[in-house]
């Protein structure tokens, strides 16, 4: 990693797309029962046992997606945690947002895109991410902040 203010920071934001506010609800045997809640303090419990902080937020709009990452690169975020659910296989601009930024991107997906539908095989987010998580259900976001604190990304 670079020296870069966003290297300094202790705050990592977890950005969800659209759906994920009904996490619990929706398709348990795809999604897990756990909801955002759930994870939310899963990751809490954790970045606080390593002096770091979580910025958790959810959104159906695209365009907070964006203003989002952005903003995290305007306050200095160590990383971005980002499943951007369905936007990942159709949005361009979330590509682009991430490739405007200079901290890391990890992906995140509960379950694994590429033994579902043929539609969600391209990961518009995966070209710019610095690393994909995927397929471990509720733990794919812990592993992704594993990420962060061991310095992988």
């Amino acid at each position: 990693m670079t020296d870069t203010p966003a290297a300094q920071s202790g705050t990592v934001y977890v950005l969800n797309g659209p759906n994920l506010n009904l996490l619990g609800l929706r398709e348990p045997e795809i999604y897990g029962s756990d909801t955002l809640d759930d994870i939310a303090g899963m990751l809490e419990d954790k970045a606080r046992e390593h002096g770091l902080t979580i910025e958790m937020r959810q959104t159906n709009y695209e365009g907070m997606l964006v203003d989002w990452l952005h903003e995290a690169q305007a306050e200095g975020a160590r990383a971005v945690l980002l499943n951007a659910a369905a936007y990942t296989h159709t949005s361009i601009a979330l590509l682009d947002a991430i490739r405007a930024i200079t901290i890391p991107v990890i992906e995140v997906h509960l379950s694994d895109p590429k033994t579902r539908e043929d539609f969600r095989h391209l990961s518009y987010v995966g070209m710019a991410a610095a690393k994909t998580i995927e397929g471990h259900g509720a733990a794919s976001y812990t592993i992704a902040l594993d990420a962060v604190i061991n310095g992988e990304v």
